[in-house]
């Protein structure tokens, strides 16, 4: 088994320890359809961002107070649509493992979100450290929400290791001096591995933590045959 070492673990909240792909693709489909945009590559788009950063993007001759208006729509549409959102398989059994001043929750999802998805899947008393779109000004690929992550634990970026499904994530984590373990519930491995991930496993049920007796030192190992072969660097 491969044996991580780290201080801090700076944890991705949607498709890692919460599964809400299904009612993350409803509310986007329903946002995609006032437009006349491509559902399947609306929600893609904004897979791992923030939904305000995502709209500006896909509607940019629009000005800020649309933005903002579209935005708390989108908002709205996804605190109302909770009926499918459960906790990922291994999610409450991670949390359980490391001490809450180890591992912070840091999401692109607002806090008000974030509570409600959290509670949805029965994980929310494990949560003492979150970072959310509600408390940066720049959210993923930027490097700010793992920075506020890590200093929410005081451990350097470099200590920590980011458990991330999307590639806006792992892109976030790597510019921010952090290593990255990549969850394959949503992405690919080919495009977790582009984006700078340096293992990948099939989701938090595969990985075992434990912490160093008399330290703060954690160790995540999980079965070799789950880490594909890792290109060459140049």
């Amino acid at each position: 088994m491969p044996r991580l070492l780290c201080r801090g673990l700076l944890i991705d909240m949607d498709g890692v320890l919460v599964d809400s792909t299904a009612a993350v693709a409803r509310v986007w489909a329903r946002w995609a359809a006032r437009y006349n945009m491509d559902p399947a590559y609306v929600t893609a788009f904004a897979h791992g961002r923030t939904s305000r950063a995502s709209i500006q993007e896909l509607l940019p001759d629009e000005n800020p107070e649309v933005h903002d208006e579209e935005d708390r729509w989108m908002l709205r549409g996804e605190l109302e649509d909770l009926a499918d959102v459960v906790a990922l398989p291994g999610a409450r059994e991670l949390l359980d493992a490391v001490p809450s001043d180890q591992r912070v929750v840091v999401t692109s999802a607002a806090h008000n979100l974030a509570e409600v998805r959290l509670r949805a899947a029965g994980v929310w008393d494990l949560v003492h450290h979150l970072v959310t779109s509600s408390d940066i000004q720049n959210g993923k690929p930027h490097p700010e929400p793992y920075l506020k992550g890590a200093a929410a634990l005081r451990i350097a970026a470099t200590d920590c290791v980011v458990i991330e499904d999307a590639a806006s994530g792992t892109h976030a984590g790597k510019s921010d001096g952090a290593r990255v373990l990549g969850i394959r519930t949503t992405s690919t491995d080919e495009e977790l591995l582009a984006a700078g991930a340096d293992w990948i496993a099939n989701d938090c049920a595969s990985l075992h933590c434990t912490v160093t007796p008399g330290s703060d030192q954690l160790t995540i190992e999980f079965q070799a045959n789950e880490i594909p072969r890792l290109p060459k660097m140049s």
